[in-house]
């Protein structure tokens, strides 16, 4: 009977059984050191004892599992090639493979030990079926030096049971039940307790556990072993979570002869850009953050990230921020043997209605700004391209703050936002304020000459006050008020300072400070 659970979702569960040692391996060969034909195995200090942390396929044979105290194994087998295990090179690989499992599909997630599932659902008639991309896959990692075991089935657990507790393979969608029953218990991976538990009533198989009632199998064990076990029988799909989030739309080529000429690459990745765009458009959305992943033959991955501030849509003009951002890349990027895949994603987006043309034929002054804010942002960064951001508060060095031009939200177009202050204040102020010596004609009148960093100016113009009364609602040591002036000297240069307290009606007021300076 098959399950009533139906889901179009397929996950595909990889294990690397013998990665640490096939790691060391292809070290070797690639350092030119003569083949051991010793058995190899990687130890490591567990449980207060020495024990196999890895073994190749020949020590396996023989018997020499992880697991075994290191003791035991050298008794059965004198003459071992043992290493130290490294668990940071074993990660360090691990993440290059999850990198490079990418290339058939966005969605997958690490599988602890040495493990990985990737949810293939939406790509496997890129390749030809599930059989051809197994195929695939296997052909890739045999020609890395790397021993895989896969299984194919509807639910992650399934998948992942049927790999390292079966012979792996395809499972039909819905069968898993039928096709599973015969692992043992500890398929499910519960702890030691609980399967001799199951050990010592009889419980030797999945069918064993399948045939009976779940409710008196979770009072007896518990409701996580129920759980479970739906899980690895399909009957519960719980999908994974993807190391890095599905992109909303996604375009790639695949190309039968690595590309590595700069005309090629550029020639995809305006056909790239032309179908996403299509894509966006159909959907009346604009993407903001895109990603072009290049996938070299040899495995290795390059990631590139162009961020527009306006949802882009056009073809031509996200190609010519892909162009740019790679022509301001410090690590130019090496095709190697040249690129199998290119794939390009839109990460975010946004609604894009259609834009209303001008008589003329021009653009709007508008949007031509925003595209030159997008190309110096693609050539020198987003963080390089700043934009003012009102905060709501009235004293200068808390008025606004500088973000990325990318990431700014909607500005304040009103009296009160920066850029309505821009000629009024300077862009750039003195922190802390630097106090200068004033002569004044009255005690409260604009100054006529000051002398800051010992030196002596005659002020020819000034313009002001601008009162700036104190926060009083934050709790801070400034509660004067501020009386700001903007002032020229005879020579033509230009002071933005305040004179500190309102004469005789607040306590030390009367003294002046420099706050900033106009270019």
């Amino acid at each position: 009977m098959k399950n009533k659970r139906s889901s179009s979702r397929r996950y595909l569960a990889l294990w690397f059984p013998c990665l640490s040692t096939d790691r060391l391996a292809g070290l070797r060969i690639r350092e030119g050191q003569k083949p051991d034909d010793r058995p190899l195995v990687t130890v490591a200090r567990t449980r207060g004892a020495l024990r196999l942390a890895g073994a190749c396929p020949r020590a396996r044979r023989l018997g020499l599992l992880p697991g075994l105290a290191f003791a035991d194994a050298r008794a059965r087998v004198p003459d071992l090639d043992v290493v130290e295990d490294d668990p940071e090179a074993d990660g360090a690989l691990m993440d290059k493979l999850t990198e490079w499992c990418d290339r058939y599909t966005p969605v997958l997630a690490p599988d602890p030990d040495h493990g990985l599932i990737l949810e293939i659902s939406g790509s496997t008639h890129l390749f030809g079926g599930e059989k051809a991309l197994m195929a695939d896959l296997a052909r890739r990692m045999k020609a890395a030096g790397l021993r895989v075991r896969t299984a194919l089935a509807g639910t992650p657990q399934a998948a992942r049971a049927l790999c390292r507790f079966g012979p792996g393979g395809i499972v039909p969608p819905g069968e898993e039940r039928e096709l599973l029953a015969g692992l043992p218990v500890s398929a499910l991976e519960m702890d030691r307790d609980t399967t001799q538990a199951m050990g010592r009533a009889g419980l030797a198989t999945l069918a064993d556990l399948a045939e009976r009632p779940r409710k008196p199998l979770a009072a007896r064990f518990s409701s996580a072993l129920t759980w479970k076990l739906a899980q690895v029988l399909g009957e519960v799909d719980q999908p994974i979570i993807p190391l890095r989030p599905a992109p909303d739309f996604v375009v790639e080529m695949r190309f039968a002869d690595p590309l590595g000429l700069k005309d090629d690459i550029d020639a995809a990745l305006g056909t790239l850009c032309a179908e996403l765009c299509r894509k966006l458009e159909h959907q009346g959305q604009g993407g903001r953050h895109f990603e072009v992943s290049f996938f070299r033959a040899d495995g290795a991955v390059r990631r590139l990230e162009v961020i527009s501030g306006q949802p882009l849509r056009v073809p031509g003009t996200l190609a010519r921020l892909i162009d740019m951002r790679l022509g301001a890349l410090a690590d130019p990027l090496d095709p190697g043997f040249g690129f199998d895949m290119i794939r390009l994603s839109a990460l975010s987006r946004d609604g894009a209605p259609p834009a209303q043309e001008r008589l003329d034929g021009e653009g709007s002054a508008e949007q031509d700004v925003q595209d030159l804010l997008d190309r110096l942002c693609a050539r020198f960064g987003a963080d390089a391209v700043r934009s003012f951001v009102f905060t709501g508060s009235h004293l200068p060095e808390r008025a606004a703050k500088t973000t990325s031009t990318i990431e700014a939200p909607g500005r304040e177009k009103g009296k009160d936002s920066p850029t309505a202050k821009v000629g009024l204040r300077p862009l750039l102020l003195l922190t802390p304020p630097e106090p200068i010596e004033v002569i004044a004609e009255i005690p409260h009148g604009p100054p006529r000459r000051f002398r800051w960093r010992k030196v002596l100016y005659d002020v020819a113009l000034v313009e002001g006050p601008e009162r700036i009364a104190p926060e009083w609602w934050r709790e801070t040591r400034d509660r004067l008020s501020r009386d700001y002036f903007r002032v020229e000297d005879q020579k033509g240069y230009r002071f933005w300072l305040f004179r500190y307290g309102i004469y005789d009606r607040e306590p030390q007021s009367g003294r002046w400070f420099m706050h900033g300076l106009f270019p």
